[in-house]
C-alpha cells in the first residue's frame, strides 16, 4: 500500500477500551457517576461490556490481575467541565490533576475512575 491509497480509508469511530478487576463495579461508576449506560454486554460471566453517553462510547474488559498505568489512558472532551468537575468532586471520584485552565487552549481536570484508570477530561476554550 503507497501513502496515496491510504488516503482512500475512512476510519469509523473508536472507543477506548479499559481494563477493570471488577466489570460489575466499573459500570455502576461509569453509570452512577458520569451517566453512561450499557448497550452491550458479553459473556457468562460477563467479561466485556460497551457503554455510551451522547457520542462518547467506553469499552470495559474484566482484568482481575489489571494493573493501573501511571499514565492517562483515555481523553474525554466534554461541554461544561465546571458543572461535570463539581459533580465528580461531590461524589468522591478521586481528582488526580484539579481543573485548570491549559495554555493550549483548553480547560482540564483528570481523575481515577475505582480501578485506578487516569482519565483526562478537556473542554475547547
Amino acid at each position: 500500500m503507497n501513502q496515496s491509497s491510504i488516503n482512500t480509508v475512512t476510519y469509523g469511530r473508536t472507543a477506548p477500551c479499559l481494563a477493570v478487576r471488577d466489570i460489575q463495579t466499573a459500570c455502576a461508576f461509569y453509570s452512577q457517576i458520569l451517566g453512561f449506560q450499557k448497550t452491550f454486554e458479553n459473556g457468562d460471566p460477563v467479561g466485556f461490556m460497551v457503554l455510551k453517553k451522547d457520542a462518547a462510547e467506553i469499552h470495559l474488559s474484566q482484568n482481575k490481575a489489571h494493573t493501573p498505568a501511571n499514565m492517562n489512558v483515555m481523553h474525554m472532551f466534554v461541554d461544561n467541565i465546571d458543572t461535570l468537575y463539581q459533580h465528580c468532586t461531590d461524589a468522591g471520584v478521586r481528582i488526580i490533576k484539579s481543573l485548570t485552565d491549559k495554555d493550549y487552549g483548553q480547560r482540564a481536570f483528570v481523575f481515577a475512575d475505582p480501578d485506578g484508570n487516569r482519565i483526562d477530561v478537556g473542554e475547547r476554550r
